[in-house]
């Protein structure tokens, strides 16, 4: 399957705004060291680029700080902080989950979390889809993405990463819906 179609394997129950997850790591889960990737592999950073553009981006504001050039072209930037005076040129500033719930909820498009972990444990239980990038190596880093539990979801689209002179390690491409949708929106 091609880049441009890998979206399309999800079902159609799927309506926005539904939240995702999206990270790469390595075969051990690390997904940082000191703010930055611990790779270089210009093919995830197109298929990042492929799936979040067009969408809502939400973040922390160490992953904001940690972006070259911020925000993320193309897609509404989303920065959780807990300091009441931080501002982010380009971006929209939250300082609660609830805060974020109640900006993105008439927002008619995907709602990527892109870390850093706390983040995605916040909304581990909101989130319908998983872009997931397994590299296959190990390196050296700090960070970890929190454990998942994989049984309440499906994969339902795999690919493999391109390696070559540029894009040294093999990876591979991975999309999860879950089994059973949530509507964070819902009050309980």
């Amino acid at each position: 399957m091609d880049e441009k179609n890998f979206e399309n394997c999800l079902s159609n129950k799927i309506r926005t705004p539904y939240f995702t997850f999206v990270w790469a790591e390595d075969k051990n889960g690390l997904i940082g060291n000191d703010g930055q990737l611990p790779w270089h592999l210009p093919n995830e950073m197109k298929h990042f680029v492929n799936v979040t553009t067009g969408g809502v981006v939400i973040m922390g504001r160490k992953t904001y700080e940690s972006i070259p050039n911020p925000p993320l072209k193309n897609r509404i930037n989303i920065v959780l902080t807990n300091n009441k005076d931080y501002t982010a040129d380009g971006a929209i500033v939250c300082h609660s989950k609830e805060d974020i719930l109640d900006y993105v909820k008439d927002i008619d498009k995907p709602l990527h979390i892109i870390g850093g972990t706390s983040l995605f444990d916040m909304f581990v239980d909101d989130v319908n889809v998983l872009y997931r990038t397994v590299v296959y190596e190990e390196f050296e880093g700090d960070t970890f993405m929190p454990k998942l539990n994989y049984k309440y979801f499906q994969v339902v689209e795999t690919m493999d990463g391109i390696v070559d002179e540029e894009n040294l390690y093999s990876h591979e491409f991975f999309i999860y819906e879950r089994k059973k949708l949530v509507n964070p929106f819902e009050k309980n």
